[in-house]
């Protein structure tokens, strides 16, 4: 059995020319990253430039790392399509209180220590979310490099193993991004460093790469016991 089509999110995105070469390689989503302590942060005026540029059917994503209830409706307000990602502490009430699609970032730690992130408990608090994006807690908020435990959670659990809410992110490259989507199943795969150049910067072949890899674990037959 052959799987369905993974989607392709790339973020992290500031310039125009990463804009185009994302979605040159076939990215359903770019995320633009509105938080002031990123190296990739852009502003939601510069949010605004960068998303004109996408054409239809290719998402917009704004990531928010514990933002005021101002700044989000600013950012809404500079990309009025966008999609929401929440990367910080926010509560399920923080999430929903902007009345819009959103996805939430669970932060789980790197190593032996992920098993004991109660995963099935975090999709069941934040079930108003489109997905739950799942990705290893670092110093700081995203964009580390860094990957969890992919062998630490049952993915054969009814509340795991419904695709349409996982996004699989954190430390994935070309390399390793066919492994993870064996593993885990999800709905989507979410890169940023593994398709720098530098921090904020992104390389368009090594997003080529990329998106190569994902197609090739969608060709791959479904691995049951992955």
């Amino acid at each position: 059995m052959q799987r369905s089509r993974t989607r392709l999110k790339i973020c992290g995105l500031t310039r125009e020319a990463d804009v185009d070469a994302a979605v040159k390689a076939g990215a359903d989503a770019i995320g633009l990253v509105l938080y002031a302590n990123s190296p990739r942060y852009v502003s939601p005026a510069r949010a605004h430039e960068l998303a004109r540029r996408l054409p239809p059917f290719v998402t917009p994503v704004l990531l928010f790392v514990n933002a005021s209830p101002e700044f989000i409706a600013q950012g809404l307000a500079a990309v009025p399509n966008a999609l929401l990602q929440f990367h910080g502490d926010e509560s399920p009430a923080d999430c929903m209180a902007a009345g819009r699609p959103f996805i939430r970032a669970a932060r789980i730690p790197p190593g032996p220590a992920g098993a004991g992130f109660d995963l099935l408990k975090y999709a069941q608090d934040h079930a108003a979310a489109q997905a739950v994006l799942l990705d290893a807690h670092i110093e700081g908020y995203g964009g580390g490099g860094q990957s969890f435990d992919w062998t630490a959670f049952n993915w054969s659990h009814p509340l795991l193993n419904a695709s349409s809410r996982l996004v699989l992110s954190g430390g994935l490259t070309p390399a390793n991004v066919i492994d993870g989507i064996r593993r885990v199943r999800p709905w989507a795969v979410d890169v940023s460093s593994g398709v720098e150049a530098s921090k904020g910067i992104k390389d368009p072949e090594k997003m080529l790469a990329f998106a190569a890899a994902v197609r090739a674990a969608d060709a791959q037959p479904m691995d049951r016991s992955a």
